[in-house]
């Protein structure tokens, strides 16, 4: 969550052999789970003439992904982590927007989810053996002419992905990933958030830090490729 993964999706989603953009909030453990995806799709959009896949993000560890019980072996797995301290103010920028008590408005609560997610990555990776394609998740924002290219190449794209982007029928709706103004425009934006106001305590931080060098490191090893940001 708050890896610029709605941005993800919709540079994905606007290619010609790509179709799906948004959170479907669907897992995918039985065979059926690929025919609920493709019905969930269609109810608002339509399938791309030629096209060759179709998308869903899966950011929480309440959706689950069991590729052994698919019975589809052109399932692309692609993976993004972004650095916790952003991640986390940005998760709690979000839920702290919201006119109800959110548990993710709390700096230590949103630091516990991020925890956890990133390990039950790590630990998928290494489940699936060499089937993972991985990506540091700035770097769309901040290196897009880098990361996409190997991206399309992955994908086996006929044509390059590109930095700008379809506006589709879910595009900013609730539920569905980001809903702020940026994804309206079309186009990568690298302007920084401003998240100073947020305060993560350092404990806190230091084990997400610890956790993501360490998890990140786990799915470097065992992915097929990556892209990683210079460090």
């Amino acid at each position: 969550m708050r890896a610029f993964t709605s941005l993800a999706g919709h540079i994905l989603g606007s290619h010609p052999q790509i179709n799906g953009y948004y959170e479907m909030h669907i897992s995918y453990d039985n065979a059926q789970a690929l025919d609920k995806q493709l019905d969930l799709f269609l109810k608002n959009d339509d399938l791309k003439t030629s096209s060759r896949y179709l998308f869903d993000k899966l950011l929480h560890n309440e959706y689950l992904l069991r590729l052994e019980q698919l019975n589809n072996t052109g399932t692309k797995v692609l993976l993004a982590l972004r650095d916790p301290e952003q991640s986390i103010k940005s998760i709690v920028n979000l839920f702290a927007q919201k006119k109800t008590d959110e548990l993710y408005a709390s700096p230590i609560e949103a630091t516990n989810y991020y925890i956890d997610r990133v390990t039950t990555l790590a630990g998928f990776c290494q489940s699936v053996g060499e089937g993972c394609y991985y990506f540091d998740a700035e770097m769309l924002q901040n290196a897009p002419e880098v990361v996409l290219p190997y991206l399309s190449r992955w994908l086996d794209l006929d044509t390059p992905l590109t930095d700008r982007y379809a506006i589709f029928t879910q595009t900013g709706k609730g539920r569905t990933g980001d809903s702020s103004k940026n994804i309206h425009t079309g186009k990568i934006n690298k302007a920084q958030s401003d998240y100073s106001a947020i305060s993560i305590p350092e404990e806190q931080l230091e084990m997400a830090q610890q956790a993501y060098r360490d998890c990140r490191q786990q799915i470097i090893d065992g992915a097929v490729g990556s892209v990683l940001k210079s460090e």
